[in-house]
């Protein structure tokens, strides 16, 4: 893998401030640099870098990372990529010999590479292929799309990996779901005689692929199984190619498959990506809405492209914050985006997409379609199938607005349907404001360790609870850098540590600490006994842990059934009185 010494010492002579301002122009605000986000569409500017942390976060959409965290996501490069490109920018050679991720991550780079390797496969054997090339031609597509999205074509025989791999034995190719083992033992491709679409994360690297069939066949599309590479509630198609449309449109078009995305692209309509295979989730339109401000859903009008545009509605309205949008956009029966393109040209279908349903027309149409209108009863039950979906609804002004309109439509008053929806009326007047929470302890801990990395040293991990994600995640980052410091005979800088747990189950709460400390970092000069005061907290909370787990012991066996051990520490327990809290 890269050492963490080089990742160490070249994000020591990168400065994110510098870099950063070279694609955003960025101001000086206080100790940071501030400037309107360039990953999603905002007039008020939330996105801060830290020159202090090498840290960027922003606290509108939630981006943040290092430098080669930028580059990744700013530029769609693969880590690697954008070492190479930090490097190249300090002067600094990268070690090619061993280039891997950080932090243990050896197992999924290599996973990446076999992935890489299978899509370069696939794409040499579509020049080969005339049957793939003519259904590729069929459909009306340039072999400038073909490349831009890296379409390939898997050969109908059985083992055809094997002349690709020199060990098609190797289980990282069933982990991957390239190979399958069936129950005689026997292996062979997932992927046979289909069109190959290679499914790129947004750090360029190849996650997943979905083969379509030339001609008759099931399944129809062929999807990658969940791997440790990728989860199908979380990706979606074409989405690093649609980058710069979606900065354009401020829109994303969301469609039913790869070939429809291709399909736009060809026809000049680049802003558009694909669920791959599953219901629209959640994490899909946080996604999504990281990018732009608006979303259309556009599916077939029959039976089927309403109830997958209705699923969408479902898990969108958890996800939907204020001030962004969804509307959805029915095509003709029996239409597919590619052939209404080409019998209604690209103007009907930006019309289309701008006229498209709101999230709120959609719902409350379908509503009202479901119910007897005419009847108390009908009118009854709107209100009723309403509830569930208001209650998921986060965003206040769209649900005020929607209880309006239930109000209208069922002959309730808006305070009746708020009240049989098991909703606090909304603004009868000023709320109270909610006392800011306290970080907790742990959270406080890992924030001083993350501003000054040799406080690790004497953080007493015995002393840290075994449920918390939190502590889990102080442990290992105390781990790391001991094992860092070690390594390069220092403590590492926060930026290194923070690369050094990306993917990583610890990386969402190490990056929400971080980004806490750029607004409210601690005091240098109190920072060591602010320390120590938290340490004797924890180790007061530990403490107080193995008491109650000694005195549970008693009331139900007896202090005659305690270990030597037991007893002493009970007995000192209670010499030394009551304890407090525990607030870890």
């Amino acid at each position: 893998m890269i050492p963490d010494s080089f990742i160490q010492d070249l994000l020591n002579r990168v400065d994110i401030v510098d870099l950063i301002d070279g694609y955003v122009r960025l101001k000086k605000a206080g100790a940071n640099f501030v400037a309107c986000c360039p990953f999603h569409n905002e007039k008020t500017p939330s996105f801060s870098v830290s020159p202090g942390k090498q840290f960027y976060h922003c606290f509108g959409c939630g981006a943040h990372g290092t430098a080669i965290g930028f580059l990744m996501e700013y530029s769609g490069l693969s880590f690697v990529d954008a070492v190479k490109e930090l490097a190249a920018r300090v002067g600094m050679p990268v070690p090619e010999d061993d280039i891997r991720r950080p932090h243990g991550g050896t197992s999924r780079v290599s996973l990446s590479e076999i992935m890489a390797r299978a899509a370069r496969y696939y794409y040499e054997q579509l020049k080969r292929s005339d049957k793939a090339i003519a259904y590729l031609k069929k459909r009306g597509l340039s072999g400038e799309i073909a490349q831009k999205f890296g379409i390939g074509y898997a050969p109908e025989e059985w083992q055809n990996l094997g002349t690709v791999f020199e060990d098609y034995t190797q289980t990282e190719l069933q982990t991957v779901g390239l190979v399958i083992r069936n129950d005689q033992g026997r292996l062979y491709d997932r992927f046979r005689d289909r069109v190959m679409f290679p499914i790129i994360s947004q750090a360029g690297e190849v996650i997943a692929f979905g083969g379509r069939v030339i001609g008759e066949g099931e399944p129809k599309y062929l999807n990658s199984p969940e791997t440790p590479l990728f989860e199908k509630g979380q990706e979606v198609f074409g989405l690093p190619q649609a980058r710069t449309a979606l900065r354009e449109k401020n829109t994303v078009i969301v469609v039913e498959g790869y070939m429809d995305v291709v399909a736009l692209v060809q026809h000049g309509i680049g802003n558009v990506v694909a669920t791959l295979g599953t219901a629209t989730t959640a994490r899909h339109v946080r996604k999504l809405l990281r990018q732009v401000d608006r979303i259309v859903f556009c599916f077939d009008g029959d039976a089927a492209g309403r109830k997958a545009a209705w699923r969408a509605l479902e898990n969108t309205l958890e996800a939907l914050p204020e001030q962004k949008s969804v509307g959805f956009a029915f095509l003709p029966e029996p239409e597919d985006p590619d052939s209404f393109v080409r019998n209604q040209g690209v103007a009907a279908f930006e019309r289309l997409v701008a006229e498209a349903l709101p999230l709120s027309e959609f719902l409350m149409r379908e509503l009202a379609a479901r119910c007897d209108m005419t009847s108390a009863e009908g009118r009854a039950n709107l209100v009723a199938d309403a509830k569930p979906l208001l209650n998921r609804l986060q965003t206040p002004f769209l649900r005020l607005q929607l209880i309006k309109r239930l109000a209208e439509a069922s002959g309730f008053s808006q305070a009746e349907v708020e009240h049989l929806c098991g909703l606090s009326p909304i603004a009868r007047s000023a709320p109270a404001r909610a006392p800011r929470q306290a970080p907790s302890l742990l959270r406080q801990l890992l924030r001083m360790v993350l501003q000054k990395p040799e406080l690790a040293a004497n953080v007493p991990l015995a002393a840290l609870p075994d449920n918390s994600g939190e502590a889990q995640a102080l442990r290992r980052l105390c781990e790391a850098i001991a094992e860092v410091s070690a390594e390069i005979g220092a403590p590492p800088v926060c930026s290194a540590l923070l690369e050094r747990f990306r993917n990583g189950e610890d990386e969402g709460v190490l990056n929400q600490a971080a980004a806490e400390l750029m607004q409210q970092p601690f005091d240098e000069e109190t920072l060591d006994e602010e320390f120590a005061g938290a340490v004797d907290h924890l180790r007061t909370a530990a403490n107080r842990r193995v008491f109650e787990a000694l005195q549970a012991k008693v009331a139900r066996l007896g202090v005659t059934d305690l270990s030597a051990e037991e007893k002493q520490q009970y007995l000192h327990a209670l010499r030394q009185g009551s304890y407090q809290s525990n607030d870890a």
